[in-house]
């Protein structure tokens, strides 16, 4: 051993062994991959080793590489097995499929010390069964006995191709030929053989086989088919006709059965040609069709042919079966004809008619139950092969034989049918007596009056029938004929008129024994004159002319005397001498003249005749037709009111006679059209559609007709809403000065106090002093303020809708004034020489506000790309951002000056840059609302250190052992509700405010709001109970020993702490190492994570993202995260980080707990103890938090050494471990430029 060491460290040696080191790390294979073949669906792993590998070892496919991993990306099949530290790098492919079916090759690349190597190529060969044969043939399309069918098979897709055999009915078919062709994808194959068969009746329902197999299948794939051959029927049979003679009515039931065929048959009946059914049904158990025919015997079907014909698809022509029926039938009807009344004496004849029958029928005559042998019979050809048969009898009647029946019988021997057909005889014989009953002859009666006449008759058959008669004409309005025991009897009722004066009424009896007997009276009647007639020989009549009027009256019994009247005013006539008139009367006659005006026109000048003995008169009228010029009517309106757009109507109240009067209307000396708008009616009106203001003025009507013209004027008066304007608009006036607002309506009528005023303003103001000058109304504003700025409403209303209006605004000039709240005084960034602020200012006046802009006093160069500025402007409020690129702490953390000004003055605001920190203290804090158990609390927000901010409430009552902390939500709300408190108690409130940087002091230089609660309220009021009482006396008890024992723990913790960092610290001085290094890199990203600074005035929060996808989004894309992303590696936790303001703690409050040894914190119940005096408060971060170990470890001191500090406030920030533990993480909260490094 000492000389082979001794040989090894000799220079000699050197050469030899750099050749032995070299040839050691060069790559080479022990193992290449072969050949192999798989059936698809199973594995195939192809070998590889290689020696001493030093490069990348992957497969390649195809001349694709697939990637050094041991699961291939994009070859979920594809795995890399084996032990790579023994140089093992099999290809595992699992299920194998088509694709796989390539060339391999594995290869190591290239390294420092070894070349690259390529094994030999390997070829998987993938063997594929055949799919599932198929027949190229139609299955619904059937075969024809006796023809010859190319039988073809297809099994496709194999590898390699498959064997296809057929058969039928288990009989393999010979001359079969097979051919192979290309598959649906690269390197498959399929195989098609094809077979001639020549289709047998007896081949029905046989089937045809198709089996495929190659060396992957253990057994054949097979398909088969069904064969369906067609082939002819047998001839039909007809069951169920035993004789060939039936009797009509009888339902006959008749089958037709054709055994055999594919498909069976179709039958169907005919019947002398005629189809009857087409429908049958099929046993194909039995193998044959039937079809029923329920057919109803009836008298065509004499001599019928029924034939059943069968037939299917494959059957040359139809096959058919038929029989002759012979139906025996009864006539269908018996008909009797003739007269069968008759007057006594006469002869009669009558008839028998018998329809078509078979056998033809025999008929007899009765009389009563007489029979009657004086007949002729006679046969004949009938229907539906039978014979009709008709007898005709004469017979002489009797005044006895009334009323007796008489019968004709038929009766067929064949059905032994009968039928009978009745008539009743009817002898007429004439009425024997006629009497009236009426007044005396020799009394007057009076005209108008009603006169009943009765006329009786006795005797006859039938009985007589009853007519009256006026000087010989037949009389329709007697009453209808009415009967009585004897005889008949009919009444006439007169009203007497005139012409009843001596007339003769007459009643006649008949009856259709042609024999009249009557019996007649006459009357006198007394009546006033028949007629009334006015003439005159004027055909024309004209006002001021005189018409001469004759009046004649007609027959009156006795004489008439003649009147005149025109309207109440009694004329007096001439009178005529009497004359002789008709009816036995008198007739007399007067003549009247009068002179004409146009009143007179289409008045009645009236005749009446009177009769002293009757007290009665008739009269007539002629009515006056008076020819006269227009005139116009005193109630025609001379003024016409319409509103605006709007129908106006001027009435023309004109007459006239002709009354075809032409009128004319003008208007400012213009004639009028009719057309648009402008119509007439009937009675020349003017019509005006949509009127404007336009149309208003006199109109002049000029009316003209035969006789001559006159004319008229009528005012038309167009009232129109008022529409109003301003008359400037807008209305500038300086801050204190008056403002006159005007507007201006156009309106008809105008009327006093049709104006006012309203202010679109949210906030209420006072308007001023509203006046109307005419047409004008004017809304005066003395001492303008920046209230009254804003848009007026004048509104116009002269009582036509709609009102009107016009907005007028109002602009008040002021000079000037900044917003200057602690949030606009102060803006925060970081100092990186990375970040970018914004500063901002705004400013309201009026006119347009200009903004300069001075950074240390000293006028800002927008010229310098660093600084940016942009101005905005809505109404009156103006913005201008400066922006800051590129923050530095030594250059811009400065005071920005904003001046703002225009033509009245200006303003000035200095906003300081500074670098991110904790919240200013809020301010104003007060109080809301108070009740029994709640307090409403508002404040005003301060800087809120460039961070997003929250608030938080702290209270305590008398009672009370230490405060309780409430978490306002939402985060950035500046009012909150505490709720649970104690009826009539006194309670201390302050409020702070807190961000990631820390906290504030307590709003208004740390002062206490104390408030105290209401009684309970009267409603429902209920004091509390003995047990409350107590339970609330030992809740108090139970708080102040927690505070006792928590202050305790919190000291051993203390302690602990201290202890603790001083061993760190002396493991710290010895090995540092890659622990240090570590913990270092980690501190280094928890700073650039924590780093979350909001860089402008106006604040936003930015939302934290997966930290384990950000990591991996950073690795993949080679780029660096920005410095507001947590990062987290594989070793550390991951979690999701979000905004505060999107962090929903909970609000109710709850006392100070202490639980053992260590109190944990509860991140999401938010409750604080107030244990320390001064300090920030430290935030608590929603993260996983470790559990701190107890002061006595019994860990070993190696499981010692990575133990840290927790990373969050235990209670009191004046232990030292604590603070040392958080030294490195308030570091990382610190601005950049403030963690000791250079900007």
């Amino acid at each position: 051993m000492d000389l082979m060491s001794a040989w090894i460290m000799s220079p000699s040696a050197l050469p030899f062994l750099c050749l032995i080191w070299g040839a050691r790390t060069q790559q080479a294979f022990r193992s290449q991959p072969r050949n192999l073949t798989v059936r698809m669906g199973a594995t195939a792993v192809l070998k590889c080793e290689v020696l001493r590998a030093s490069g990348t070892v992957q497969w390649v496919k195809d001349g694709l590489l697939l990637g050094p991993q041991s699961s291939l990306p994009g070859y979920p099949r594809y795995s890399m097995i084996g032990n790579p530290s023994r140089g093992q790098y099999n290809l595992q492919i699992q299920k194998a499929q088509l694709d796989d079916d390539a060339a391999y090759e594995c290869q190591a690349g290239q390294s420092a010390s070894s070349e690259a190597i390529i094994s030999n190529t390997a070829w998987v060969n993938v063997l594929i069964p055949p799919s599932k044969p198929y027949f190229e043939l139609d299955p619904a399309a059937p075969w024809v006995a006796g023809r010859r069918y190319r039988v073809v098979c297809v099994a496709p897709d194999a590898k390699p191709e498959a064997e296809v055999t057929l058969y039928k009915d288990g009989v393999e078919l010979t001359g079969a030929e097979s051919f192979t062709m290309s598959g649906s994808k690269d390197k498959l194959l399929n195989t098609r053989a094809e077979a001639t068969v020549t289709a047998l009746s007896s081949d029905h329902g046989r089937q045809l086989a198709c089996h495929a197999r190659n060396s992957v299948l253990f057994r054949p794939v097979e398909t088969t088919v069904t064969m369906d051959v067609y082939f002819r029927p047998l001839p039909p049979v007809i069951v169920g006709l035993e004789r060939e003679e039936v009797k009509a009515g009888r339902l006959l039931v008749l089958k037709c059965v054709s055994h055999s065929g594919n498909p069976l048959a179709t039958l169907h009946w005919t019947k002398n040609g005629e189809v009857l059914s087409t429908t049958w049904e099929e046993d194909a158990a039995l193998q044959r069709s039937s079809s029923i025919l329920n057919l109803k015997i009836g008298p065509a079907d004499n001599q019928a042919v029924l034939r059943c014909e069968s037939l299917n698809l494959v059957s040359p022509s139809p096959q058919s079966v038929s029989r002759t029926i012979t139906v025996l039938f009864e006539p269908a009807e018996v008909v009797l004809s003739g007269s069968f009344t008759a007057t006594e004496g006469e002869e009669m004849n009558a008839g028998c008619f018998a329809s078509s029958s078979n056998p033809p029928v025999q008929i007899r005559w009765w009389l009563g139950h007489k029979e009657l042998n004086t007949s002729v019979v006679s046969v004949e050809k009938g229907d539906n092969g039978g014979m009709t048969t008709m007898s005709n009898m004469t017979h002489r009647a009797s005044r006895e034989e009334d009323g007796l029946e008489l019968t004709c019988e038929a009766f067929n021997k064949g059905t032994h049918f009968s039928k009978t057909q009745t008539a009743k005889l009817t002898v007429y014989y004439p009425p024997q007596k006629v009497w009236l009953d009426a007044p005396p002859q020799d009394v007057p009666l009076r005209a108008g009056t009603k006169v009943r006449l009765i006329c009786f008759a006795t005797g006859g058959n039938p009985r007589g029938t009853l007519a009256w008669f006026k000087n010989g004409k037949p009389v329709a309005e007697a009453l209808r004929q009415t009967s009585f025991d004897r005889g008949v009897a009919r009444e006439l009722v007169v009203a007497l008129s005139a012409s009843d004066n001596l007339a003769t009424y007459r009643c006649t009896a008949t009856n259709e024994a042609e024999k009249t007997i009557s019996a007649s009276t006459k009357l006198r009647v007394q009546f006033t004159a028949i007629s009334m007639k006015i003439t005159t020989t004027q055909k024309n009549l004209h006002r001021g002319q005189a018409v001469n009027l004759d009046c004649q009256a007609g027959s009156s019994n006795p004489k008439s005397n003649i009147s005149w009247s025109l309207g109440l005013l009694r004329l007096q006539g001439v009178d005529q001498p009497p004359r002789r008139a008709p009816y036995g009367g008198v007739s007399v006659g007067s003549s009247l003249s009068l002179n004409l005006s146009s009143q007179h026109h289409s008045q009645r000048v009236v005749c009446q005749a009177y009769n002293p003995a009757l007290a009665e008169g008739v009269n007539t009228f002629f009515k006056l037709d008076v020819r006269y010029p227009p005139e116009f009517s005193p109630e025609q309106p001379t003024q016409v009111q319409v509103v605006e757009d709007a129908g106006a109507s001027i009435p023309l109240l004109v007459s006239a006679n002709p009354e075809e009067v032409s009128c004319s209307w003008r208007h400012r000396r213009e004639r009028l059209v009719k057309e648009g708008g402008l119509q007439y009616d009937s009675s020349d009106s003017l019509h005006i559609e949509n009127v404007t203001r336009k149309d208003a003025g006199v109109y002049t009507v000029t009316c003209t007709n035969d006789e001559g013209e006159n004319q008229t004027s009528i005012r038309l008066d167009v009232q129109y809403a008022a529409s109003v304007k301003a008359e400037k608009d807008p209305v500038s006036v300086k801050l204190g000065g008056t403002a006159d607002l005007i507007c201006v309506a156009d309106a008809n009528p105008i009327i006093s106090g049709m104006f006012s005023w309203k202010w679109l303003g949210e906030e209420e103001v006072e308007l001023g002093e509203q006046t109307q000058e005419d047409e004008s109304g004017v809304l005066t504003i003395h001492n303008v303020t920046r209230a009254h700025a804003g848009l007026y409403q004048c509104i116009a209303n002269n009582g036509i809708a709609p009102p009107a209006s016009a907005d007028v605004q109002l602009v008040v000039q002021f000079k000037p004034e900044l917003q200057k709240g602690a949030q606009w005084r102060k803006v925060a960034s970081r100092g990186d020489g990375a970040s970018t602020a914004e500063v901002a200012c705004q400013a309201e006046g009026v006119p347009r506000v200009h903004f300069s802009w001075e950074k240390n006093g000293v006028l800002m160069d927008f010229a310098n790309p660093r600084y940016e500025e942009r101005t905005a402007r809505e109404g009156a409020i103006h913005t201008s951002t400066v922006r800051v690129v590129n923050v530095s702490a030594a250059l811009d953390y400065a005071v920005f000056s904003c001046t703002a000004r225009n033509s009245l003055g200006e303003d000035r605001l200095d906003i300081q840059l500074v670098s991110t920190n904790h919240p200013d203290p809020p301010s104003s804090f007060r109080q809301v609302t108070v009740t029994h158990d709640s307090v409403t609390l508002e404040w005003i927000p301060g800087f809120n250190g460039g961070l997003h901010q929250r608030f938080r409430i702290r209270y305590r009552w008398a009672q009370s052992a230490s405060f309780l902390y409430v978490d306002v939500f939402p985060p950035d709300a500046v009012t909150f509700t505490v709720t649970g408190l104690q009826p009539v108690t006194s309670y201390n409130f302050s409020v702070n405010a807190l961000n990631a940087m820390g906290e504030s002091d307590y709003a208004d230089n740390n002062a206490m709001l104390t408030i105290t609660t209401k009684d309970w309220p009267e409603d429902g009021e209920a004091a509390p109970d003995d047990d409350s009482a107590s339970q609330s006396a030992g809740g108090f008890r139970l708080t102040l020993v927690f505070v006792v024992v928590f202050g305790v723990l919190l000291v051993l913790n203390s302690l602990g702490c201290f202890f603790g960092r001083r061993w760190k610290k002396r493991q710290g001085r010895t090995g540092v190492g890659e622990a240090g290094a570590l913990d270092g890199k980690k501190d280094e990203e928890n700073r650039s994570s924590q780093s979350t600074v909001s860089n402008s005035n106006k604040y936003e929060s930015r939302e934290k993202i997966n930290t384990g996808a950000q990591r991996t989004l950073l690795i993949d894309s080679e780029s660096e995260a920005d410095s507001n992303i947590y990062e987290s590696y594989g070793a550390e936790s991951s979690h999701y980080y979000y905004p505060t303001a999107d962090y929903r703690p909970p609000l109710s409050t709850h006392p100070e707990e202490a639980h053992g040894t260590y109190l944990p914190v509860d991140f999401h119940s938010h409750f604080y103890e107030d244990v320390r005096e001064a300090g920030p408060y430290q935030d608590i971060l929603p993260s996983s938090l470790p559990v701190p170990p107890s002061p006595f470890d019994h860990r070993l001191p190696h499981q010692r050494n990575n133990w840290r500090p927790p990373t969050f406030p235990q209670g009191t920030a004046r232990a030292s471990g604590f603070v040392d533990a958080q030294q490195r993480r308030r570091d990382a909260d610190l601005p950049f430029e403030l963690r000791g490094e250079l900007v």
